[in-house]
């Protein structure tokens, strides 16, 4: 109801009817109408500091600071160079704030793009194409066991497993051309694949066909 009644045209003489009939306070309407119709207050300006250098030597100071042997030196670095010649120009502080308005206050050398690489991903669009495998230990009773695992990657299918008391290759080897004999897989259609092999594991992988 009171955005009703502020929302009235000031001066048409209606806010004083619908404030009596709705119960309203008129001159909280007229306060809030006044609020919302006012102009933006004025920004103030900031007037220039007496001591800001002027425009010749805010222009030598950067002349300087683009030298080619300052480059690649910071503003400190700089003030530090030029103290040691006798020369002062400005503070360390005025250097940074003549730099902003430039975009030199970040590494001013042109930088090595680095182009953007694709992590390599290991796709399966069927069945016995991409094999991953795995050797773990097993926290159990019986000291040094281990769980070699190969799984299928399209069907989430284990293709071979064994529980070993030790990281063998050879074994690692005996389970994987058992796997493929059971699911009758041909050596050249396969990829296999390691994901931070153990190192049993990874030489197993090197000395089999296919590996990947």
């Amino acid at each position: 109801m009171m955005a009703a009644a502020i929302a009235l045209p000031a001066g048409s003489g209606l806010t004083f009817a619908v404030c009596s009939a709705l119960s309203l306070s008129s001159a909280n309407v007229f306060r809030h109408h006044a609020a919302l119709t006012a102009p933006p207050p004025a920004r103030k300006v900031r007037a220039p500091s007496s001591r800001a250098l002027p425009d010749r030597e805010r222009d030598q100071v950067l002349q300087h600071l683009r030298e080619p042997r300052f480059a690649d030196q910071t503003p400190t670095k700089v003030f530090a160079a030029l103290l040691d010649e006798g020369t002062y120009l400005c503070s360390i502080r005025t250097m940074y704030r003549i730099l902003a308005p430039q975009g030199e206050i970040a590494e001013r050398r042109r930088q090595r793009t680095h182009p953007v690489y694709v992590m390599p991903e290991l796709v399966a669009i069927g069945p016995n194409e991409v094999w991953s495998c795995d050797i773990t230990k097993l926290m159990g009773p019986v000291n040094r066991s281990y769980f070699y695992v190969i799984v299928d990657i399209f069907s989430r299918r284990v293709a071979g497993w064994r529980v070993e008391h030790a990281e063998s290759a050879a074994q690692f080897k005996e389970l994987f051309i058992d796997a493929m004999e059971k699911h009758a897989v041909a050596r050249d259609q396969l990829t296999l694949h390691a994901d931070r092999g153990r190192p049993p594991l990874v030489h197993a992988l090197h000395a089999l066909p296919g590996n990947g």
